[in-house]
């Protein structure tokens, strides 16, 4: 009877022996990909803007920053949150991923949970109050003003020619939702057609511009966008 071969003597398996050396040599790399996984699914990670929604803030080709940790600390590539950090407020541009849209969106919170909302000609009222308005340029087919909400204010666009979705009668917000709208306003899929969005839809915030690839023009970069605030 043959005695079985120790532990020490037994041949490694040719696969094992590749993958040792595989970890043996790219360790570091493979720890360092591994970190910034986690680290953009959790912390921080960038969303391009394919479609003009946003317009005049984000344009077609912008990359904006997402702070994954601006409302919560989740489990790492999950949407699950261990922590609760912060709840959106009025103004933030957010990203979500929504469950009616089966995508990604972009766009700015306008009404809290609890708050009632009515547009009227595309001008807000917010719990019975007009938001301020300011023109600040007119062309044939788009004008942009600021609109002022609460302290913050930001431009909008309106397309004089398109008045369908221009307004909408008072709603109130439901709890743990947000009505969310596009700032180019008679150019965005928002709360208008796709409902209140969930906060557990809610993935983070963005307030900075990273980069910008101009997509009319060979999808050279757009110098004077890159770092810009939102």
């Amino acid at each position: 009877m043959n005695p079985q071969p120790s532990a020490k003597s037994r041949p490694s398996l040719p696969g094992l022996q590749l993958l040792k050396s595989f970890w043996s040599e790219y360790r570091s790399l493979l720890v360092f990909i591994a970190l910034m996984l986690v680290f953009r699914s959790t912390l921080a990670d960038w969303n391009d803007v394919p479609t003009g929604s946003m317009n005049p803030t984000i344009v077609e080709g912008d990359r904006i920053l997402i702070n994954k940790m601006a409302y919560d600390l989740r489990l790492p590539f999950t949407t699950y949150s261990l922590v609760k950090l912060d709840d959106p407020q009025r103004g933030d541009i957010v990203v979500f991923e929504s469950a009616v849209a089966d995508k990604r969106l972009v766009k700015r919170v306008i009404g809290l949970p609890g708050d009632k909302v009515a547009m009227r000609d595309n001008r807000l009222w917010i719990n019975g109050q007009p938001l301020e308005y300011r023109l600040l340029q007119q062309q044939a087919d788009a004008v942009d003003y600021e609109e002022k909400l609460g302290e913050l204010s930001y431009s909008i666009r309106i397309n004089p020619n398109a008045h369908s979705f221009s307004g909408f009668e008072e709603v109130q917000v439901p709890a743990g939702h947000y009505l969310m709208l596009g700032d180019n306003r008679d150019n965005s899929a928002d709360s208008r057609f796709i409902g209140f969005v969930p906060r557990d839809e809610i993935i983070g915030r963005s307030r900075q511009l990273v980069l910008s690839l101009n997509y009319d023009n060979y999808f050279l970069p757009r110098s004077d966008r890159f770092w810009q605030p939102l």
